[in-house]
């Protein structure tokens, strides 16, 4: 029984982990007014008929605090390159001289920057939605075993670590929230 409860709180430091790690990956992708290669992860270019990510079918820099270049590897790939950019949503239009495609980064509006911080609340709040489900799951698993006979204060002791561990990780987020928010709201 006591590798059970083991086994429990170790996937549910794992789950947790993992949407920490989501919640990590989608607040590098909003962009804090500085120019980062991460803020195109995600876009895909139609390359020879299969979806590729912008990574690889061009090279991705950048110029200065407010400019991304791509040179793309072939050039019959500068137009597919554009139309994921400007398909993808991310509010930058590309502009191409023929053999490289810049992304100049407008400066954010006070408007703009709190559009954002909603935004990082909304991914963080999507992580802490994920990281109660996985502290439910790990309390119902808890509750089974104490039907298969595992004692009332083994399962007590067993929803503290669970809870401690959900604790742990909210506040993680928490961090994370006001850390990406701080980036945001610095002129």
């Amino acid at each position: 029984m006591a590798e059970d409860i083991q086994s429990i709180l170790s996937i549910t430091d794992k789950g947790m982990t993992k949407a920490v790690e989501h919640l990590e990956s989608e607040l590098v992708k909003i962009r804090a007014g500085k120019a980062n290669p991460a803020m195109l992860d995600g876009i895909m270019v139609e390359y020879y008929g299969n979806p590729t990510p912008i990574q690889q079918v061009a090279n991705v820099s950048v110029l200065d605090a407010r400019t991304i270049t791509l040179q793309p590897w072939e050039k019959n790939m500068i137009q597919p390159i554009e139309k994921a950019i400007q398909q993808s949503n991310i509010g930058i239009n590309p502009q191409n001289d023929g053999a490289i495609i810049r992304l100049f980064l407008p400066p954010l509006t006070e408007e703009r920057r709190k559009e954002l911080v909603k935004r990082c609340n909304s991914e963080g709040e999507h992580a802490k939605v994920s990281v109660r489900n996985i502290r439910r799951d790990s309390i119902e698993q808890i509750k089974k075993l104490q039907k298969d006979g595992l004692s009332e204060d083994a399962c007590k002791d067993a929803e503290k670590s669970v809870q401690e561990v959900t604790d742990k990780f909210i506040n993680l987020i928490e961090k994370h929230l006001s850390a990406k928010e701080k980036e945001i709201m610095v002129v």
